[in-house]
């Protein structure tokens, strides 16, 4: 068996590592986990990590900040850890800067782009390579957070 398999966020069905607190669609019954959720499906963990990200994508807009990879998981994840973080994320999205911009994502291309950062976060946070990324998953995660099927392929980091 694969060890990132034996990581956390996978079995939690939880790829991004949210933590507890919010009643998440799609929570297991018994969360035997102290801090970060347990979902049913990894499907409901990608739900919520895209409602988390929806809700960023608000509060940048209402302050006016660009919507861009760098700043997002620089909220996303501790200070100490998020330079490699967010280097690592660049680079299996195929992005050089820092602060490469998304598009918007009410749009196609938008939702892409963000489904893609979302595939190589749950590299960084499971350790997973990036054929392993369950993107059916993704996909479906998306859908049921309201934003459409970004159709991400499983070579989506080529």
């Amino acid at each position: 068996m694969e060890k990132y398999k034996s990581s956390r966020g996978w079995r939690n069905n939880n790829p991004l590592n949210i933590r507890r607190g919010d009643q998440w669609t799609g929570l297991r019954a018994e969360q035997t986990d102290r801090e970060f959720c347990q979902f049913l499906t990894m499907a409901f963990g990608y739900r919520a990590a895209a409602k988390c990200l929806k809700s960023y994508y608000r509060y940048f807009r209402q302050r006016g900040i660009p919507w861009a990879v760098g700043g997002i998981i620089r909220r996303w994840c501790p200070d100490e850890t998020a330079p490699a973080y967010v280097d690592r994320v660049l680079r299996l999205m195929g992005r050089e800067p820092l602060d490469f911009l998304l598009a918007d994502v009410n749009t196609k291309p938008g939702r892409l782009q963000l489904a893609t950062m979302v595939a190589a976060m749950t590299c960084v946070e499971c350790g997973c390579p990036p054929s392993a990324v369950p993107v059916g998953s993704l996909n479906t995660g998306f859908v049921l957070a309201g934003y459409g099927d970004p159709q991400l392929t499983g070579d989506w980091w080529k």
